[in-house]
Protein backbone atom coordinates (compact mmCIF):
# COMPACT_ATOMS: atom_id res chain seq x y z
CA UNK A 1 0.00 0.00 0.00
CA UNK A 2 2.69 2.32 0.71
CA UNK A 3 4.31 1.35 -2.73
CA UNK A 4 1.21 2.74 -4.73
CA UNK A 5 1.06 5.92 -2.75
CA UNK A 6 5.16 6.48 -3.48
CA UNK A 7 4.11 6.24 -7.15
CA UNK A 8 1.73 8.44 -7.32
CA UNK A 9 3.91 11.23 -5.36
CA UNK A 10 6.78 10.67 -7.81
CA UNK A 11 3.88 11.15 -10.65
CA UNK A 12 3.03 14.10 -9.20
CA UNK A 13 6.36 15.48 -8.87
CA UNK A 14 6.85 15.02 -12.76
CA UNK A 15 3.73 16.56 -13.47
CA UNK A 16 4.33 20.02 -11.19
CA UNK A 17 7.62 20.01 -11.08
CA UNK A 18 9.97 19.88 -7.76
CA UNK A 19 8.77 23.46 -6.89
CA UNK A 20 5.02 22.31 -6.92
CA UNK A 21 4.38 24.96 -9.87
CA UNK A 22 4.30 23.29 -12.85
CA UNK A 23 6.95 23.39 -15.70
CA UNK A 24 8.98 26.34 -16.76
CA UNK A 25 8.40 29.86 -16.00
CA UNK A 26 7.27 32.25 -18.93
CA UNK A 27 9.19 35.18 -19.46
CA UNK A 28 7.02 38.62 -18.36
CA UNK A 29 5.88 41.42 -21.12
CA UNK A 30 8.86 43.79 -20.39
CA UNK A 31 11.37 41.35 -20.62
CA UNK A 32 9.95 40.22 -24.28
CA UNK A 33 10.01 43.71 -25.22
CA UNK A 34 13.59 44.24 -23.81
CA UNK A 35 14.42 41.11 -26.41
CA UNK A 36 12.76 42.29 -29.68
CA UNK A 37 14.42 46.00 -29.28
CA UNK A 38 17.61 44.07 -28.75
CA UNK A 39 17.11 42.05 -32.08
CA UNK A 40 15.51 45.48 -33.82
CA UNK A 41 19.02 46.81 -32.75
CA UNK A 42 21.22 44.26 -34.27
CA UNK A 43 19.21 43.88 -37.34
CA UNK A 44 19.67 47.45 -38.02
CA UNK A 45 23.59 47.86 -36.87
CA UNK A 46 23.60 44.79 -39.35
CA UNK A 47 22.16 46.91 -42.32
CA UNK A 48 23.86 50.00 -41.68
CA UNK A 49 27.06 47.71 -41.92
CA UNK A 50 26.46 46.28 -45.02
CA UNK A 51 25.23 49.78 -46.36
CA UNK A 52 28.84 51.03 -45.39
CA UNK A 53 31.00 48.25 -46.66
CA UNK A 54 28.71 48.76 -49.85
CA UNK A 55 29.32 52.51 -50.26
CA UNK A 56 33.80 51.62 -49.73
CA UNK A 57 33.74 48.57 -51.91
CA UNK A 58 31.21 50.15 -54.64
CA UNK A 59 31.52 54.09 -53.94
CA UNK A 60 28.57 54.59 -57.07
CA UNK A 61 26.39 52.87 -55.03
CA UNK A 62 26.09 55.69 -52.71
CA UNK A 63 25.91 58.16 -55.28
CA UNK A 64 22.98 59.54 -57.24
CA UNK A 65 23.59 58.47 -60.92
CA UNK A 66 23.92 61.09 -63.41
CA UNK A 67 21.68 62.53 -65.67
CA UNK A 68 21.82 61.97 -69.15
CA UNK A 69 22.38 64.54 -71.24
CA UNK A 70 20.01 65.89 -73.35
CA UNK A 71 20.33 66.04 -76.80
CA UNK A 72 18.79 68.69 -78.84
CA UNK A 73 18.41 67.67 -82.93
CA UNK A 74 18.37 70.30 -85.23
CA UNK A 75 18.06 70.41 -88.84
CA UNK A 76 20.01 71.94 -91.20
CA UNK A 77 19.28 76.05 -91.99
CA UNK A 78 16.46 76.40 -94.74
CA UNK A 79 18.50 77.12 -98.06
CA UNK A 80 16.67 78.82 -101.49
CA UNK A 81 15.18 76.92 -104.16
CA UNK A 82 15.98 79.74 -106.69
CA UNK A 83 19.04 81.63 -107.88
CA UNK A 84 19.77 85.33 -106.64
CA UNK A 85 19.76 87.95 -109.17
CA UNK A 86 19.24 91.87 -109.44
CA UNK A 87 22.86 93.34 -108.28
CA UNK A 88 24.22 95.95 -110.68
CA UNK A 89 26.64 95.25 -112.81
CA UNK A 90 29.00 97.79 -110.97
CA UNK A 91 29.12 97.23 -107.42
CA UNK A 92 31.02 99.02 -104.31
CA UNK A 93 33.08 97.39 -101.75
CA UNK A 94 29.93 97.56 -99.68
CA UNK A 95 27.28 96.40 -102.24
CA UNK A 96 29.11 93.18 -102.78
CA UNK A 97 29.92 92.95 -98.80
CA UNK A 98 25.45 92.54 -98.95
CA UNK A 99 24.93 88.63 -99.03
CA UNK A 100 23.57 86.93 -101.94
CA UNK A 101 21.39 84.34 -100.15
CA UNK A 102 20.15 84.53 -96.19
CA UNK A 103 18.06 81.38 -94.75
CA UNK A 104 15.83 80.42 -97.71
CA UNK A 105 15.43 83.72 -99.31
CA UNK A 106 17.69 84.75 -102.72
CA UNK A 107 18.38 88.44 -103.48
CA UNK A 108 16.28 89.86 -105.78
CA UNK A 109 16.54 93.17 -106.83
CA UNK A 110 19.52 96.07 -105.39
CA UNK A 111 18.45 99.61 -106.33
CA UNK A 112 20.28 102.82 -105.05
CA UNK A 113 18.54 104.78 -101.94
CA UNK A 114 19.24 107.84 -102.53
CA UNK A 115 16.87 109.49 -99.57
CA UNK A 116 19.49 108.49 -97.01
CA UNK A 117 22.67 110.00 -99.38
CA UNK A 118 20.56 113.22 -99.77
CA UNK A 119 19.06 113.62 -96.52
CA UNK A 120 21.11 112.33 -93.65
CA UNK A 121 24.54 112.46 -95.51
CA UNK A 122 25.30 108.47 -96.07
CA UNK A 123 28.34 107.76 -98.24
CA UNK A 124 25.86 105.85 -99.93
CA UNK A 125 23.03 103.18 -99.73
CA UNK A 126 20.72 100.29 -100.68
CA UNK A 127 17.23 99.07 -101.33
CA UNK A 128 17.59 95.33 -101.56
CA UNK A 129 15.01 93.21 -101.60
CA UNK A 130 14.97 89.36 -100.74
CA UNK A 131 12.27 86.58 -101.59
CA UNK A 132 12.11 82.75 -101.51
CA UNK A 133 10.21 82.90 -105.20
CA UNK A 134 8.80 85.00 -107.44
CA UNK A 135 5.14 87.06 -107.78
CA UNK A 136 2.60 88.33 -104.81
CA UNK A 137 2.73 84.62 -102.79
CA UNK A 138 6.09 84.73 -102.41
CA UNK A 139 7.44 85.64 -98.50
CA UNK A 140 9.87 88.41 -98.72
CA UNK A 141 12.15 90.91 -96.85
CA UNK A 142 13.32 94.66 -98.00
CA UNK A 143 16.39 95.67 -96.33
CA UNK A 144 18.01 99.24 -96.57
CA UNK A 145 21.33 99.65 -95.84
CA UNK A 146 23.95 102.43 -95.35
CA UNK A 147 27.37 103.63 -95.12
CA UNK A 148 28.80 106.51 -93.40
CA UNK A 149 31.55 108.49 -93.63
CA UNK A 150 32.33 107.91 -89.14
CA UNK A 151 30.72 106.04 -86.54
CA UNK A 152 28.84 108.92 -85.13
CA UNK A 153 26.79 109.92 -88.25
CA UNK A 154 25.78 105.73 -88.22
CA UNK A 155 25.04 106.22 -84.65
CA UNK A 156 22.63 109.78 -85.35
CA UNK A 157 21.10 108.00 -88.17
CA UNK A 158 20.15 104.88 -86.60
CA UNK A 159 18.87 106.54 -82.83
CA UNK A 160 16.59 108.37 -85.26
CA UNK A 161 15.34 105.46 -87.25
CA UNK A 162 14.75 103.73 -83.83
CA UNK A 163 12.99 106.56 -82.44
CA UNK A 164 10.88 106.72 -85.67
CA UNK A 165 9.85 103.12 -85.18
CA UNK A 166 8.16 103.04 -82.08
CA UNK A 167 8.38 100.95 -79.06
CA UNK A 168 10.62 97.74 -79.21
CA UNK A 169 10.04 94.18 -78.66
CA UNK A 170 13.35 93.48 -78.18
CA UNK A 171 16.90 94.65 -78.05
CA UNK A 172 20.72 93.80 -77.74
CA UNK A 173 24.18 94.60 -78.70
CA UNK A 174 25.71 94.01 -81.85
CA UNK A 175 29.00 91.86 -81.62
CA UNK A 176 31.70 90.96 -84.10
CA UNK A 177 34.11 88.32 -82.57
CA UNK A 178 32.87 88.98 -78.91
CA UNK A 179 33.62 93.11 -79.11
CA UNK A 180 30.33 95.50 -79.14
CA UNK A 181 30.38 97.72 -82.71
CA UNK A 182 26.71 98.44 -82.56
CA UNK A 183 23.20 97.47 -81.20
CA UNK A 184 20.15 96.45 -82.95
CA UNK A 185 16.25 97.01 -81.72
CA UNK A 186 13.22 94.83 -82.93
CA UNK A 187 9.89 96.91 -83.25
CA UNK A 188 5.83 95.91 -84.85
CA UNK A 189 5.49 96.78 -88.42
CA UNK A 190 3.43 99.37 -90.27
CA UNK A 191 1.37 96.29 -91.57
CA UNK A 192 0.02 93.43 -89.64
CA UNK A 193 2.27 90.33 -89.00
CA UNK A 194 5.11 92.18 -89.70
CA UNK A 195 7.77 93.39 -87.85
CA UNK A 196 11.76 95.78 -88.47
CA UNK A 197 14.76 95.04 -86.94
CA UNK A 198 17.18 98.31 -86.91
CA UNK A 199 20.23 97.40 -86.37
CA UNK A 200 23.93 99.55 -86.52
CA UNK A 201 27.43 97.55 -87.32
CA UNK A 202 30.28 100.21 -87.09
CA UNK A 203 29.74 103.20 -89.69
CA UNK A 204 26.75 100.77 -91.22
CA UNK A 205 23.04 101.07 -90.42
CA UNK A 206 20.35 98.60 -91.64
CA UNK A 207 16.75 97.83 -91.60
CA UNK A 208 15.16 95.21 -92.58
CA UNK A 209 11.32 94.87 -92.51
CA UNK A 210 9.52 91.03 -93.22
CA UNK A 211 7.19 88.49 -91.71
CA UNK A 212 7.33 88.46 -87.62
CA UNK A 213 7.99 85.11 -87.59
CA UNK A 214 11.02 85.78 -89.93
CA UNK A 215 12.23 89.36 -89.67
CA UNK A 216 14.75 88.42 -86.41
CA UNK A 217 15.64 84.91 -87.85
CA UNK A 218 16.61 86.68 -91.09
CA UNK A 219 18.70 89.64 -88.94
CA UNK A 220 20.30 86.59 -86.99
CA UNK A 221 21.63 84.87 -90.17
CA UNK A 222 22.49 88.57 -91.83
CA UNK A 223 26.37 88.55 -92.05
CA UNK A 224 26.76 92.45 -91.82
Amino acid sequence: MHRADDQEDDVSQARTGPNGRGGSRRPSAAVIRRRRIVVASLAGALVLLVVIFTAVVWPGFARSPEPEPTTTVTGPPPTPTIEPSGRPEDQTAFLMAMPDTVLQLALREAVPHDAWVDDVDAVEAWELTYADGDGGGATRVDVLAGQWEDGDGAAGTYEALVKAAGDPTDEGDVQVDGETVGSYVVTPGSAEGTAVVTWRNGTAVLQATGPAELVQDFYSAYPL
